[in-house]
């Protein structure tokens, strides 16, 4: 699998632009549901660009529940709503796992598998700008709630990479949906894991990424 990321022609400074850019890129959707399929299905798609200086994802999110306690950077996210970028640059075996709440909280750290992981510091994690929206679809006993984020990558987060531009560049990338403290857990990928339990900690199944 193999997805090309465009490059923007001109440099992002507000939420405006940032959302008229988004509105013009096509959806990709997150349905790999490696292992156990949740009766109750999201509805999780993403968006992805850069501008040589900066990753820009969007993702949108459509489930029966929402979490969202976490609003310190380095805390358990995952058990939070939240969505995943993990990404290893060019022939790395090392990667950046980046996992978000619905509040725009990060978790992150880098390194070559789930127990080898050097957390990235909070002062770093607070150059990525994070814009989120909730709202929910229907008021009845069976709520569904459709939330957002867009999330601004800064090229300084990959701090154990000497990248100068985005563009040209090769890397190895997985997307993620998850929500482990939901009455009913979830795990959704972009690229299928061919493992026996649930752990996006796995480079081995991630994409191929262009920066174009």
């Amino acid at each position: 699998m193999h997805l090309e990321i465009p490059k923007l022609n001109f440099p992002v400074h507000h939420t405006r632009e940032l959302k008229t850019v988004f509105e013009a890129l096509p959806k990709i959707p997150l349905a790999c549901f490696s292992w156990d399929t949740p009766t109750s299905k999201p509805d999780v798609g993403f968006k992805i660009a850069h501008n040589n200086e900066t990753v820009f994802l969007h993702f949108q999110v459509r489930e029966d529940e929402m979490l969202a306690r976490y609003s310190q950077h380095n805390q358990p996210v995952y058990t939070d709503s939240c969505v995943e970028f993990f990404i290893a640059f060019n022939d790395d075996p090392n990667y950046y796992n980046f996992e978000f709440n619905s509040l725009g909280t990060c978790l992150a750290a880098w390194g070559p598998n789930r127990n080898q992981r050097e957390p990235i510091a909070p002062e770093l994690l607070d150059q990525i700008q994070t814009r989120t929206t909730t709202s929910r679809l229907n008021q009845g006993q069976s709520p569904r709630f459709d939330w957002q984020i867009c999330i601004q990558l800064p090229v300084s987060v990959f701090i154990h990479n000497k990248i100068s531009q985005l563009s040209t560049t090769k890397a190895r990338a997985n997307f993620y949906k998850c929500g482990d403290d939901l009455s009913e857990p979830h795990f959704i990928s972009w690229k299928k894991i061919e493992t026996s339990t649930p752990d996006f900690h796995q480079p081995a199944y991630f994409g191929e990424l262009s920066f174009l």
